[in-house]
């Protein structure tokens, strides 16, 4: 690539996904790091009665009665961004505070390197793996208590996940949906019209969905579009309740507030939150009510069933 203006893709995402040291430089030869391994990164809440925890404390055992275990997959459109994003890292520490919760963040494999089906299965590998752990059972009932949780192509991670967790007979107790990536192949009225706008562009979206789904499928695959012509009907399935977050300038929101009928069209409880003020990714930035409002109302979500 001598004298060439291309970028590699790999690369980029090698070095957004490394933490640096503070003086800018990663640990390790970008060169040695592979995708092959799934890095999640865990969140416990400090009781104030003990030593900060240490890597060696990870696996201690949870004391209280009931302690959530919020799995969270974070946005990004199925693309960029990571576990390891900043942003990402601080909605993570407040989800523990503010829920008493302890919170596993997946950094799950993106596209376009990576395509359907692999988030999920990554998503799936990392249910499996904290439902398996002795340690994150509440004392109560000696059953780890499980919510999922995700923004943008997270929150449909999260559908999606649920829904495999039901079939396959893993507990899950809800849904938290922050802006859920859903989509279809009709141009809906919020697309037209906040179409490059607050940040995204239906260009953008589209080449998102192209890069992730199957080759060939459009976007009225149930992937994109789970209550579409080629997807499925919840109803007499049971469902997690779910908590949907839907912002007012996000030009999707049809397609979310479709995804809310669709679940109640089924029987299935859902509480929608719709912030007609507020643009994508106001959840990430602890500066305005919209954010404050919206984590009471996960708190109160997931506190309903401690």
């Amino acid at each position: 690539m001598a004298g060439s203006n291309e970028i590699n893709l790999n690369e980029c995402k090698l070095a957004y996904n490394l933490i640096r040291r503070p003086d800018g430089t990663f640990p390790m030869a970008l060169s040695i790091v592979t995708w092959r391994s799934l890095l999640c990164r865990i969140y416990r809440p400090a009781t104030g009665e003990e030593p900060q925890l240490t890597i060696d404390d990870l696996e201690k055992p949870v004391t209280a009665e009931v302690v959530p275990v919020i799995i969270f997959f974070h946005g990004g459109s199925f693309a960029h961004s990571s576990a390891n994003s900043t942003i990402y890292h601080n909605l993570c520490r407040i989800l523990v505070g503010t829920c008493k919760a302890v919170v596993v963040s997946v950094n799950y494999h993106r596209a376009p390197e990576n395509r359907y089906p692999c988030a999920y299965d990554d998503g799936w590998t990392a249910l499996k793996w904290v439902n398996s752990r002795s340690w994150l059972q509440s004392r109560k009932d000696s059953k780890v208590h499980i919510y999922l949780a995700g923004d943008s192509s997270g929150g449909n991670i999260a559908h999606h996940l649920a829904l495999r967790a039901v079939e396959s007979g893993i507990d899950i107790l809800g849904n938290i949906l922050l802006n859920p990536m859903f989509g279809g192949k009709e141009r809906t009225e919020s697309e037209k019209w906040l179409d490059g706008k607050y940040f995204v562009t239906l260009r953008d979206r589209d080449w998102y969905w192209r890069a992730f789904l199957p080759e060939g499928a459009d976007r009225d695959h149930p992937t994109c579009n789970p209550f579409g012509p080629n997807g499925r009907s919840l109803e007499g399935i049971k469902f997690p309740k779910s908590l949907v977050v839907v912002a007012g300038f996000d030009l999707i929101q049809d397609w979310q507030l479709a995804y809310v009928e669709g679940l109640k069209k089924a029987g299935q409880d859902v509480k929608l939150l719709y912030m007609e003020q507020a643009t994508i990714g106001f959840y990430l930035l602890p500066n305005n009510d919209h954010f404050h409002f919206v984590l009471d109302e996960i708190s109160k979500f997931v506190s309903s069933d401690c």
